[in-house]
C-alpha cells in the first residue's frame, strides 16, 4: 500500500472512483449502441487511477466500477442483457484487472510516455472487454460468433475512446507535450 503514503494519491483515487459512480449513475459511461449493448467509458478513471497513482488504485477503483454495475444491472437495467450483469463472476471480477494491466502496460513503455498513455488506454479498454466478453461465453449466455462481432463493433471503438481520453488528461497532468501544447500546470 505504498501507493497511499501521501494525500494526493488518496485524494486522485477517490475523485476517480467519484467520477466512476457519476458515469454510472448518470449512465453517461454506458452509451446506448445497437443490439441492447452499450458502449462503456467507465473504464477510462480505472485506467487513469492506475496510471497516475499505481496499481493499487486502480485495483479499488475497478472494483467500484464493478460492484456499481452490478447493483445498476439488478436495480436499474437498461437493456435485455445487464440481467446477466447481476452476476460477480461477469460484472466484478473482469473489473479488477483492468488497473493492473493497463498500469504493466503504461510502465513497459515509460520511456515513450505519450506512447505509453496510449498503449495503457488500449491495455486497460481491451482487458474489460475481453474479459467481460469472454465472460459471457464461458458462461454460454452467447455464441462466441455473436461475441467477436460485439468486440468488433463496441470493443475497438471503447478502445480508441480510452486511449484518446487517457492520453489527453494524464498528459495533461504531467506536462507531457502533445502537439504544440504543453499540458496543464495542475501541481501548483
Amino acid at each position: 500500500m505504498n501507493e497511499f503514503k501521501n494525500t494526493r494519491n488518496l485524494v486522485i483515487t477517490a475523485l476517480m472512483a467519484a467520477i466512476t459512480l457519476l458515469l454510472g449513475w448518470t449512465h453517461w459511461g454506458f452509451i446506448p449502441w445497437f443490439g441492447g449493448v452499450s458502449l462503456t467509458i467507465m473504464q477510462v478513471p480505472v485506467i487513469i487511477a492506475a496510471i497516475i497513482v499505481g496499481p493499487v488504485s486502480g485495483l479499488i477503483v475497478g472494483l467500484i466500477f464493478g460492484v456499481f454495475s452490478m447493483i445498476m444491472a439488478g436495480v436499474a437495467p437498461s437493456g435485455p442483457t445487464d440481467v446477466w450483469f447481476t452476476n460477480p463472476m461477469l460484472s466484478v471480477l473482469p473489473r479488477l484487472f483492468i488497473g493492473p494491466l493497463a498500469w504493466l502496460a503504461g510502465r513497459a513503455l515509460k520511456r515513450w510516455p505519450a506512447a505509453a498513455l496510449a498503449v495503457a488506454g488500449a491495455v486497460g479498454s481491451l482487458t474489460n472487454t475481453i474479459l467481460v466478453l469472454g465472460m459471457i461465453g464461458l458462461m454460454g449466455l452467447l455464441p462466441w460468433a455473436i461475441l467477436g462481432g460485439v468486440f468488433v463493433s463496441n470493443g475497438l471503438l471503447e478502445m480508441a475512446a480510452s486511449m484518446v481520453v487517457t492520453t489527453a488528461v494524464v498528459a495533461a497532468y504531467w506536462h507531457i507535450p502533445l502537439g504544440k501544447r504543453k499540458g496543464a500546470n495542475l501541481d501548483e
